[in-house]
């Protein structure tokens, strides 16, 4: 059959997302890359730790997300020809939901059911399953819960392809996906793209990441015989088998961990994730994507009770990362020189080979997999593809724009014009401006910011040194009385790590006129220079003032529970109205609150309502709740006279969300015979 592109709309139940944050995105990344001694060789040549970025400022958390799942109506697009089909959400990232395999019947990809943001991404909100694009900086990428720029366009045989695109404003590059699949196609291709337009180094990260299904006879294959890991501040493992276990199966894997696989440059840039019978998902590239990975969660119960949080409540689907990126692994950024384009070419497939084959010696297994996937596609026509596609890349798309981005790439445009320079991308289009672009439309062309109400939370803010300059001279001039203008230079200043500057410019702004927003930047300085006490009361200040704002009460409880003022966090929590009170976030805070006082009967009771305390929010990694009901059965223990063990001790499943342990590791096992 021919290609076809359809847009099209369907039901699915979702969680609301309930907008952003109505404050900056100051918090820090939960970035824990290792700086001290390696266990790697000379020739490893990894950038461990170059390019971290303190914070996602100026994008907003999108933490406001709910639990509870509705029916609602998605759009999606369809690329489909005889042998897949490929479904898109535009307004998710662009994440590719289902890629199906139309021969076997079989869908390729783990594909969540349901829309269920949870705390895993660079600005908090993440959803599993499918394949996403992470571009920028490290995590699960900013624009994963946002809506990509999409349009069509064609090959030049009259093929029609998908384009996505969007402006990072954290690195101040371009990202744009191209996405075709031919008629005879047995592979999906996505054309990736980044465009740094401007005259300096920016770190660089990209990760392309794929949820399979995981099943007790999957095989990870792929052409390496060694992966890095985080052991010994990152070291090189040997592969297969790893510390008495064959981690190329999942099922063997102890607890929730990656495996950044060594490819030889000269190696040809594969992974696969294989059943019993041979049959799966495989997965190439051109050889600008060096990297591949390998994450599971893990065999114990924190690793099923995050899989579980991430869908529908009691589901047993379990599934596992593959991923390929511009790095060997995701400790670093990759230089990228000015004024490049870096692009390659990846492919999207299903294989059978010869399952003995697969599940037996690895050297084999591996030349297994590369003969089947030549038999498929070569690496050298994946590189002429990619030249043959390169002025359809280059070249505006011949469809209409269905779907709008940001606006922030527009506003960019505009001011490298004013700025005497040319166009970043010229053959994109990045729409028109809207509400949240006019404070700096107004800055860059009358001087000034627009004026605002105090009780107000700014709609957006702004970072890079263009605009913390047009800040600087407004609030030396034209806005030297602006509340608002010295709120927004301050806040910058502390993004940018100008600590003493950023207090300063805030101490004018309330001087102008006091806001709960410049009392949450003044708690950020004293935060990150350790003094949790001055912290604690600018928050609460914050609070007081406005005292329906649910951001504000989360950060204030978080920061009185970490001051170790458990009595403050109780009378502020008592002080709040009952939809804030109703958070779970503050909830949480309250109940520690109380087990620190030694209210163990309110704690209690509030761990297990409902069936047990929900957090939508919980961050991967952070087991506060599994904390809470060690600290509760301590407690009780200690009043009735018994002991407790925690290294012995069962928690319940819905409390356990310790992914990392193995002390509760299922046996590994070998293939099944």
């Amino acid at each position: 059959m021919a290609t076809t592109l359809e847009f099209i709309k369907f039901n699915m139940p979702c969680q609301d997302m309930n907008g952003t944050s109505t404050l900056p995105g100051l918090q820090k990344l939960g970035f824990w890359h290792r700086n001290g001694d390696s266990g790697l060789g000379e020739d490893d040549e990894l950038f461990i730790g170059y390019g971290h970025v303190p914070s996602c400022y100026p994008y907003k958390m999108q933490d406001m997300y709910s639990r509870e799942l509705k029916d609602k109506e998605m759009n999606g697009v369809v690329l489909e020809n005889e042998y897949l089909k490929a479904v898109f959400l535009p307004e998710w990232g662009g994440k590719m939901m289902s890629l199906f395999d139309k021969v076997a019947g079989k869908d390729l990809l783990y594909t969540n059911p349901v829309m269920r943001p949870c705390n895993l991404a660079a600005r908090n909100a993440w959803t599993s399953g499918g394949i996403e694009w992470n571009c920028g900086m490290f995590g699960h990428h900013v624009h994963t819960c946002d809506t990509m720029y999409t349009t069509t366009t064609e090959l030049s045989d009259g093929t029609p392809v998908l384009r996505m695109y969007e402006f990072h404003r954290i690195r101040r590059v371009v990202q744009q996906m191209d996405f075709f699949l031919p008629q005879g196609s047995k592979v999906l291709f996505a054309r990736n793209r980044i465009i740094n337009p401007l005259p300096d180094v920016v770190p660089m990260y990209w990760w392309t990441n794929i949820a399979a299904p995981e099943t007790p006879d999957t095989r990870i294959v792929v052409n390496a015989d060694g992966a890095y890991v985080a052991d010994d501040n990152t070291s090189l493992a040997p592969i297969p088998e790893y510390r008495g276990d064959d981690v190329t199966y999942p099922i063997n894997v102890p607890a929730a961990g990656d495996y950044f696989y060594k490819i030889l440059p000269k190696q040809r840039k594969f992974e696969a994730c294989l059943d019993a019978d041979g049959y799966g998902l495989i997965y190439a590239s051109t050889y600008r994507l060096k990297g591949r990975k390998l994450f599971c969660w893990g065999q114990n119960p924190g690793g099923d009770r995050w899989q579980e949080y991430l869908t529908t409540d009691g589901s047993p689907d379990r599934y596992v990362e593959l991923q390929g990126g511009i790095c060997h692994t995701q400790y670093e950024c990759m230089p990228m020189p000015p004024h490049t384009t870096w692009e390659w070419l990846e492919a999207f497939g299903a294989m059978n080979a010869d399952g003995d084959t697969v599940h037996g010696e690895w050297q084999g297994a591996k030349a297994e997999v590369a003969k089947r996937l030549d038999e498929i596609i070569t690496d050298d026509r994946m590189d002429e593809i990619l030249e043959e596609t390169k002025a359809m890349a280059k070249s505006a798309a011949t469809g209409e724009l269905k779907f709008r981005g940001s606006g922030w790439g527009a506003l960019e445009n505009l001011l490298r014009e004013k700025n005497g320079k040319p166009k970043m991308a010229p053959h994109l289009d990045f729409g028109t401006l809207s509400e949240e672009h006019a404070d700096w439309t107004s800055l860059m062309n009358e001087g000034k910011f627009l004026s605002h109400d105090a009780e107000d939370s700014p709609i957006s803010w702004m970072l890079q040194p263009e605009w913390i300059r047009l800040m600087e001279s407004a609030c030396e001039s034209t806005d030297k009385d602006n509340w608002y203008a010295h709120l927004q230079l301050g806040m910058a200043y502390i993004a940018d790590g100008r600590l003493n500057d950023g207090w300063m410019v805030l101490e004018k702004s309330e001087e102008l006129k006091p806001s709960a927003w410049a009392q949450y930047g003044r708690s950020v300085v004293k935060r990150c220079i350790g003094d949790l006490e001055n912290a604690s009361l600018h928050l609460i200040n914050a609070a007081n003032m406005l005292p329906h704002d649910i951001s504000i009460a989360k950060e204030a409880m978080e920061v009185l529970i970490a001051a170790g003022k458990d009595n403050e966090a109780i009378e502020l929590y008592e002080k709040m109205p009952a939809e804030v009170r109703a958070i779970g976030r503050v909830r949480l805070y309250a109940t520690m609150a109380h087990i620190h006082l030694g209210h163990i009967e309110e704690a209690e009771s509030v761990l297990n309502e409902n069936g047990g305390l929900i957090l939508p929010d919980i961050r991967e990694g952070e087991t506060i709740i599994t904390e809470l009901w060690f600290l509760i059965e301590e407690a009780k223990a200690k009043r009735d006279g018994r002991e407790f063990d925690r290294n012995t001790a069962t928690v319940p499943p819905i409390f356990d969300y310790r992914q990392c342990s193995t002390k509760h590791r299922r046996p590994a096992r070998k293939r099944a015979k």
